[in-house]
């Protein structure tokens, strides 16, 4: 399944193709069946479409999707965010320092990026701020819609790094950061609020 799905971030397979096993199955030079479950996993996060009688879809994307993900991301993560600065405890503490440090060693917009690495690290470095909030029901839902989100942000970053919207951190992730480990509840919750707004335009361009 990760290839496939790697595929997918990547924009290998673009939104909207149709997957055919018997092609996905000389691509990859596996089974018909691993690749029949990996399409039906892929479609449990959303990355894939079904149809019945007429196949399957990588799954669409659209400007319309994308805020209400951001929408629904921005509502869970603040509930978390105030339950991590209030419960969060030194071990958390240190667990956000270090994966701030990774997330800032690399610059995605570069020519030699890995845009996968680079999408790992954003990811441990939000996750690692919210985990501290004791709440894997509420943190399971955050990370379903953040999964979703992978796609979108993959298309901004590759198809802006020609260009004048190049991603740009402007030193978000580390006022966010600061404010958490300064358990400031309302300045981190703006921050987190901009991050997602300024997430929202730059990627829309593209899509």
């Amino acid at each position: 399944m990760e290839v496939i799905r790697q595929d997918i971030l990547l924009g290998k397979l673009t939104p909207g193709q149709k997957l055919v096993v018997a092609d996905l199955k000389e691509h990859y030079q596996v089974g018909a069946s691993p690749i029949r479950e990996a399409l039906v996993q892929l479609s449990w996060k959303k990355y894939v479409k079904f149809a019945p009688q007429k196949g399957c879809w990588v799954a669409p994307i659209s400007v319309e999707e994308l805020t209400d993900l951001f929408n629904a991301h921005q509502l869970i993560s603040h509930e978390l965010l105030k339950k991590a600065i209030l419960q969060g405890d030194e071990a958390w503490e240190l667990n956000i320092l270090t994966s701030y440090h990774k997330l800032s060693r690399l610059n995605p917009t570069s020519d030699n990026a890995d845009l996968s690495e680079w999408e790992q690290r954003h990811g441990d470095f939000h996750i690692a701020i919210l985990s501290g909030s004791n709440s894997p029901v509420l943190l399971d839902l955050y990370l379903d819609i953040y999964d979703q989100l992978k796609r979108y942000r993959h298309i901004w970053l590759s198809q802006s790094r020609d260009s004048e919207n190049r991603y740009h951190d402007g030193g978000e992730h580390e006022a966010l950061m600061k404010a958490v480990l300064d358990r400031d509840i309302e300045l981190a919750q703006k921050i987190m609020n901009e991050h997602s707004k300024n997430a929202v335009s730059s990627v829309s361009p593209y899509l």
